[in-house]
């Protein structure tokens, strides 16, 4: 059971290599043997996902099982099946990430690794930064977060 946590500031360079943070490393090495499946996040923030390669292979077929004449339902089965990217970290853990997903997610040399329980987020660190100065309350709270304490 994987327990992504935290944020790590990381650096990609201008091949798009990026080494994974050490800890989120020896974790990725121990749950999948260091293969994963980076892609698009479908929502507005334009992150991308990185899931350990188990994590990828139980939510994939749920995608697919996704009516496809459903247009929302066809946008979200387009972009993370579409632009998923398996891999794995080469022996400095580092991974190369795709030039159409760098695209996609504004990617540049300083990035934020972003914990998310099963799986991680990567993020432009610009970008994080602007969406953690963000107001918060234009989203409408599930009930499972009224009842949530913190």
């Amino acid at each position: 059971m994987s327990n992504f946590l935290g944020s790590h500031a990381i650096n990609m360079d201008a091949k798009g290599r990026l080494a994974i943070p050490t800890k989120v490393r020896e974790e990725l090495a121990q749950l999948c043997g260091g293969r994963i499946v980076l892609t698009a996040n479908a929502d507005e923030e334009h992150c991308l996902l990185l899931y350990p390669e188990p994590a990828w292979e139980s939510l994939r077929p749920q995608i697919e099982a996704l009516p496809n004449m459903n247009k929302a339902a066809r946008r979200l089965q387009r972009l993370i099946l579409g632009n998923a990217a398996p891999m794995e970290l080469d022996s400095a853990g580092r991974i190369l990430v795709p030039p159409t997903l760098r695209h996609y997610a504004h990617l540049e040399k300083k990035l934020m690794l972003i914990g998310q329980g099963k799986k991680l987020e990567l993020w432009s660190e610009e970008r994080w930064f602007a969406w953690l100065d963000e107001a918060s309350g234009d989203d409408d709270m599930p009930p499972e977060m009224e009842a949530l304490s913190l």
